[in-house]
């Protein structure tokens, strides 16, 4: 029996077999695609539709993917996000070209070469106590109503439709992440060892402030949402970025303290976007109430060993991604990314629980012919019973 779209990824998410693997593209700035390859995946299609940035931010690269496309790309959710505040939009647009983009929590991306942009203003540099904190004149207005006034009424359209999973995504949402921008990782990381206590003042200071907009945001969804985006990004290609105890003793109370707040306010399933090897602190993230894993990057380390991860998380925690970003998508084939995309399925997608998604935005080295081999293979392939 055919599924509608948000039919067939709640049954995923229920780890129940659907009519076939869902697809989750272009959500968010984590499963979406940047401009230039957009550009050609329309060109190539014949669409005509303007290009839009993600988040009203071109510096972030990522497109804004029209319904054409997103219906092209079988894709079986739809995004709902948050916006800047009206004055941070306005002041970067606003700005003098190339100059630096800064958020809303001070933090920004410096341009490196025309169009390329990189994170390097931290306005915590140098900051080492808790006094530091507080006395922080950029700490951002999460009550501004500019954020979320479009929320209410978007989610309410996806829902009176009642075609795709409706997945929500409040951005800069993500605490370690956050820590990262505003001091910079490495002087974060060395401040988790040598100064735990400001550390982990600054990290509850985050936390503080992803809860207040988190929590208008889910209000104005008014229950219109079946999946909520949060997540930090805890791996490297080789192993985790901090050590399981150091997770275990800072940021595991944090997360559990987050999705807490978040689940005592909406019943939608808790996807955790986490990039690299982070094998060892699953079990951790299944305690803690993470419901969907995202993006599990094959080429980082035992995040490869994608039978090993179904047979030993597949019944607890919904896995999400997969499909390699690092070498497949950018330079195989479209033959090569199909059979890849059959094995990931085939491994991944019995009893249900997986959903297909590339590992992280498809940037612009990643040929428009070989998004569309990922989910044409889906389509042609991951109906069920798989294989």
């Amino acid at each position: 029996m055919t599924m509608t779209p948000r039919e067939r990824v709640k049954a995923a998410t229920n780890h129940k077999e659907p009519d076939r693997v869902p697809i989750v593209i272009g959500a968010n700035n984590t499963t979406g695609i940047k401009m230039e390859t957009y550009r050609e995946l329309k060109q190539l299609e014949g669409i005509d539709a303007s290009d839009e940035y993600l988040h009203q931010w071109p510096e972030l690269g990522t497109a804004k993917l029209d319904e054409q496309t997103l219906r092209r790309l079988n894709s079986d959710v739809r995004g709902v996000r948050d916006l800047e505040p009206a004055s941070v939009l306005e002041r970067n647009k606003d700005r003098e070209p190339g100059t630096p983009y800064v958020n809303s929590w001070g933090s920004g991306q410096v341009q490196t070469e025309p169009g390329a942009w990189y994170p390097g203003v931290h306005p915590l540099k140098e900051a080492d106590t808790v006094e530091d904190i507080e006395e922080y004149e950029g700490w951002p207005d999460m009550t501004d109503p500019t954020r979320v006034a479009h929320v209410k009424e978007k989610a309410a359209a996806l829902a009176e439709k009642n075609e795709y999973a409706i997945m929500a995504t409040p951005w800069l949402l993500f605490p370690l992440e956050r820590a990262f921008a505003l001091q910079g990782m490495e002087v974060f990381l060395q401040n988790l060892v040598r100064n735990p206590g400001f550390a982990k003042a600054l990290l509850r200071k985050i936390t503080t402030k992803c809860q207040t907009l988190m929590d208008s945001f889910l209000s104005e969804l008014e229950g219109n949402i079946d999946i909520i985006c949060i997540g930090d990004d805890l791996g490297t290609q080789e192993s985790l970025l901090i050590s399981p105890d150091t997770y275990r003793e800072v940021l595991k109370p944090i997360h559990a303290d987050y999705i807490e707040f978040i689940k005592e306010r909406t019943d939608a399933k808790v996807f955790f976007h986490t990039d690299g090897d982070v094998f060892p602190l699953i079990d951790d993230l299944i305690e803690i109430g993470v419901d969907i894993l995202n993006p599990i990057q094959t080429s980082a380390g035992k995040m490869s060993d994608l039978s090993k991860l179904k047979s030993q998380f597949g019944d607890e925690i919904v896995l999400c991604g997969a499909i390699d970003t690092h070498k497949v998508l950018p330079g195989a084939t479209p033959e090569e990314v199909k059979s890849e995309v059959k094995r990931v399925m085939e491994t991944l997608g019995p009893g249900g629980g997986y959903m297909v998604s590339a590992v992280h935005t498809i940037m612009e080295e990643v040929p428009a012919e070989n998004v569309l081999a990922m989910v044409d293979t889906v389509k042609e392939f991951g109906t069920y019973p798989l294989g």
